[in-house]
């Protein structure tokens, strides 16, 4: 066995590693739902009056009447106790984007020495953290600390479960003392109303009498990579920046795509299982689970949810799954790309918008063509990703996802739209005055009798489009796999509640002009494709001509972060967020400086950590071995043996070289600052990420030649293969 001690030590401790024996005695579609104060359980438990005004507000976004509140406090905490729960906590997604609560014990002492259980509807209703100890871009000040969480009653309270006992969780917003929101929950349900709004107004047009609140849908995909805890801590970087910093391209990576697909290894499908299991205790629908394409990247798919309830739900999957993953000796990576040269891991949100009356508004039907209310809809989106192509871009920055984006498994920077085939060619028909036709579906003739045969869709699928219609959805494809999919989703309802509010707007003036609808409508599609439709590219998005095209027709590309927040700044998407009650210019300006500064932060802690495992890992152990090489050299000298030394004069400049690039990264370090967040973000983005690259060239090369004995850290063939 190769490798130094410690990567010995890893692999042994991996390849005598058993599987837990199975200890799931009961089918899985029973615990479905088990842990969910869910509106079938409300029902058996609150007075009918109760129950029929807390789930209308549920189904159809009714005002909430809080005197209600103390009947549900105590139906809830009477199931929350009966599932073995001593505490309660009210969950909230502040902007760093993870996941925070604040436990309280549901007993308090009754003034007689015993203690009672108690519950009031006051609490659960609001609840007070400290709101100047979460990044907040200065709407807080650690002076003026109050903040508040407020139930969120569409998102059901559940239980969470702890050997050492169980926790009733209630999903909460989060804002602070002024009324402005300091957390993701917020702004998405504000968002969601407006999209509501506007889309009902649409609808109404279309003749219909029953119009119900429409709601965008989520069902985001979940990357991620799986590695054994071993190699885990062997390698600070992972530790500690959540990705390798160093690290040579593996031998065998993902050239063969052997894996995608590919059978499930033991130990993972029974991790898998597990947290199936435990998804579906908290009412979470996980559908699909399979090998992604580089070695040890998988993903696991939700059913669709309604966005707020997806939300929530993708936060606790990344916390239940980093969990699960402990029990089985592995550690979940989330990082958008932990290890460089290979597949990233991205979220691809699917969407769609609707509601029980109307259905989906995204299904296309057999015939587009005449299907005008879902051609308007579908034009509202067109229009809207390409006025705000950069709120999108915006929408999923991060110093992880710029690593990933453009990368040849995730969609570029630019922000276009596929349509595929069919729609191409019904909104061709359009832009040259109406469509007739739609192409349609064929049949695949497979020569085979004893094979039936199959279903070839009207239009093929894109994968390196960011925003790709897949039937009878959109799928947006550039969000990282470590983000929260509030931020997309707030700017997909802000995008559609202004571009559905300009159809209508358009509707309703040619009507009074006395236009039939029916022409109103073709005009109003008509307009979309000919202002908008160059945001539409059916091709390669991963092509330099793509790159040019995309240029000459105007769409932005931006590639970093620092540029990409920067559209939080244009007047048309303040404008946008402020006019339709999202975010106010101020909220705004807060996210946009607590973006760059987890950006700089980042990045600097990434610094810090190259610099750290380089003098005190990998230098010592490249220095350790050009020491021998040398010694080796000395002694067939000495015995009159005449040799070439070129292994030892290239590593002799290896690390001359990568002392040097330490030098300067701590030179760097050292430097950092700036005058405000954007000033940081640019030096780390221009300073900082330069430095650690040429650094990190150097180490790459070192090790494909330092003994193997002598190399510290666990390396990618190993880390990437042996699970």
């Amino acid at each position: 066995m190769s490798g130094s001690t410690s990567r010995r030590q890893a692999i042994e401790a991996i390849t005598t590693y058993s599987v837990p024996a199975p200890g799931f005695p009961e089918p899985l579609a029973d615990t479905f739902g088990r842990n969910v104060f869910s509106l079938p359980v409300m029902k058996t438990r609150l007075p009918k009056n109760v129950y029929k005004a807390v789930a209308a507000t549920i189904d159809t976004g009714a005002p909430l009447d809080p005197t209600l509140a103390d009947f549900v406090a105590s139906a809830m905490k009477d199931w929350a106790i009966e599932k073995g729960a001593s505490h309660y906590a009210h969950v909230f997604y502040p902007l760093t984007g993870f996941t925070a609560e604040k436990h309280d014990s549901f007993l308090e002492p009754d003034g007689t020495g015993a203690s009672l259980a108690e519950f009031q509807g006051k609490t659960l209703l609001q609840g007070e953290p400290d709101a100047s100890s979460f990044p907040n871009g200065g709407l807080r000040g650690t002076f003026e600390a109050r903040g508040y969480t407020g139930w969120d009653v569409t998102s059901p309270a559940y239980i969470l479960e702890n050997p050492n006992g169980n926790t009733l969780c209630i999903p909460t917003i989060f804002i602070s003392w002024t009324g402005e929101a300091l957390d993701k929950k917020t702004p998405l349900l504000r968002s969601q109303q407006a999209m509501s709004k506007q889309a009902m107004r649409l609808l109404t047009l279309f003749g219909h009498t029953d119009v119900d609140t429409v709601v965008s849908y989520a069902g985001a995909e979940q990357e991620y990579f799986l590695i054994d805890r071993h190699f885990y801590y062997a390698r600070p970087d992972l530790a500690v920046a959540n990705r390798t910093l160093f690290g040579a391209k593996p031998s065998k990576g993902q050239e063969f795509d052997d894996h995608y697909f590919g059978a499930i290894p033991e130990r993972v499908l029974a991790f898998m299982i597990e947290f199936d299991r435990e998804l579906f205790k908290q009412g979470i629908p996980a559908k699909t689970r399979h090998n992604e394409v580089a070695p040890g990247q998988f993903e696991i798919a939700p059913v669709f949810e309604k966005s707020n309830l997806a939300h929530d739900h993708q936060q606790l999957m990344m916390t239940t799954m980093k969990r699960v993953a402990e029990r089985y000796g592995m550690v979940a990576l989330l990082h958008e790309k932990p290890f460089a040269g290979v597949n990233g891991s991205g979220k691809h949100v699917n969407f769609s918008l609707g509601n029980n009356n109307q259905g989906n508004l995204l299904n296309p039907g057999d015939t587009p063509h005449d299907n005008e209310q879902f051609l308007v809809f579908c034009a509202a989106i067109i229009r809207g990703v390409h006025k705000y192509g950069g709120l999108l871009r915006a929408s999923i920055a991060s110093a992880s996802n710029d690593h990933r984006l453009g990368a040849n498994e995730a969609p570029p920077a630019i922000i276009s739209i596929f349509l595929g085939d069919q729609l191409m060619d019904v909104f061709d028909q359009i832009a040259k005055g109406g469509a007739k036709a739609s192409k349609e579906s064929g049949v695949l003739e497979l020569g085979v009798d004893t094979l039936p045969p199959l279903k070839a869709d009207a239009g093929d699928r894109n994968r390196t489009s960011p925003f790709a219609f897949t039937g009878n959805r959109f799928e947006f494809r550039a969000p990282g796999s470590n983000q929260s999919i509030a931020d997309p989703m707030i700017a997909i309802n802000a995008m559609l509640a202004e571009s559905i509010d300009h159809v209508a707007s358009f509707l309703e003036r040619e009507i009074e002009a006395g236009t039939a609808f029916h022409d109103a409508v073709q005009k109003v599609l008509e307009e979309i494709i000919v202002e908008h439709g160059m945001v539409v590219f059916n091709g390669d998005g991963y092509s330099q001509e793509w790159q040019d095209e995309a240029a000459g027709r105007g769409l932005l590309n931006l590639r970093t972060t620092v540029e990409a927040i920067a559209q939080y700044d244009k007047p048309e998407i303040k404008d946008l967020l402020s006019d339709y009650g999202i975010l106010s210019n101020r909220e705004l300006q807060a996210r946009k400086d607590v973006v760059l500064e987890q950006y700089a932060l980042t990045i600097l802690v990434e610094a810090k950590e190259t610099l750290e495992v380089g003098k005190t890992m990998i230098l010592p152990a490249a220095i350790r071995y050009l020491g021998e090489l040398a010694g080796t050299a000395a002694q067939l000298l000495a015995a009159g043996i005449q040799t070439e030394t070129p292994m030892l004069l290239t590593l002799n400049k290896y690390v001359k070289d990568f002392n040097s690039a330490l030098a300067t990264i701590e030179e760097a370090i050292g430097a950092f600052g700036g005058d405000d967040v954007e000033a940081e973000a640019k030096y780390a983005l221009d300073t900082l990420i330069p430095a650690m690259t040429e650094a990190r060239a150097i180490a790459d090369k070192m090790e494909s030649i330092v003994a193997d004995d002598m190399w510290p850290l666990p390396t990618y063939n190993e880390m990437l293969t042996i699970l």
